[in-house]
């Protein structure tokens, strides 16, 4: 019993020690960008020692990583929620993307997400770390075709176009000057493909 106690606790300190470090990085990842972010700095912050770090993380990759996961993992639940609003299925996909876009206004995903992520891992990691968006995607692709909402189709090329599509729109948004404007104009842009989409 007492081993059982003592391997839950050794447990509890390592996630506890892991979630710190995260949340250190990504403060200072949002903050100061990919290459300004020492993991001297993230330990400082997250209150440990260095040794620390490379303990549970092998470097600073894959410790953006675990931050940018957890980005992904954060964004499912406003997307989630927009979906859940509208009855129609379509209706609901297209309050999902604009959900999407108003979530990459927020400055720590912007820099983390869509501008430092390309040169910290790589496309091929950002697509892979990705997937979960563009599941819910092909799910709700496939229940608006169903629903007889858009031509049938398999939906995996067309959530791959319009994840793209998102993707860089968001890029473009971050990037703008005014964001406000870039942003209010995506958003109409993507209601007017939607609604080219959508079965009469």
């Amino acid at each position: 019993m007492a081993t059982k106690v003592a391997r839950r606790t050794q447990a509890e300190r390592t996630e506890a020690t892991t979630a710190a470090l995260v949340e250190a990085a990504r403060e200072l990842f949002a903050r100061d960008g990919y290459d300004a972010t020492s993991l001297d700095a993230v330990a400082a912050r997250a209150g440990v020692t260095k040794g620390a770090v490379y303990h549970h993380f092998d470097g600073k990759r894959q410790l953006f990583e675990a931050v940018f996961s957890r980005e992904v993992e954060r964004m499912v639940a406003p997307l989630a929620a927009a979906y859940g609003r509208k009855k129609d299925p379509w209706d609901a996909f297209g309050a999902a993307c604009r959900a999407f876009l108003d979530e990459c206004l927020d400055p720590g995903y912007q820099r983390i997400v869509l501008l430092d992520a390309a040169a910290a891992i790589g496309w091929e990691q950002i697509r892979h770390l990705e997937s979960p968006l563009l599941e819910l995607m092909e799910v709700a692709i496939a229940r608006a075709a169903d629903a007889g909402r858009i031509a049938k189709r398999r939906p995996g090329p067309l959530a791959h176009f319009l994840y793209g599509a998102l993707c860089e729109t968001a890029m473009i948004v971050a990037r703008s000057d005014d964001q406000k404007t870039a942003h209010r104009e995506a958003v109409t842009e993507i209601g007017r493909v939607l609604g080219g989409l959508a079965s009469t």
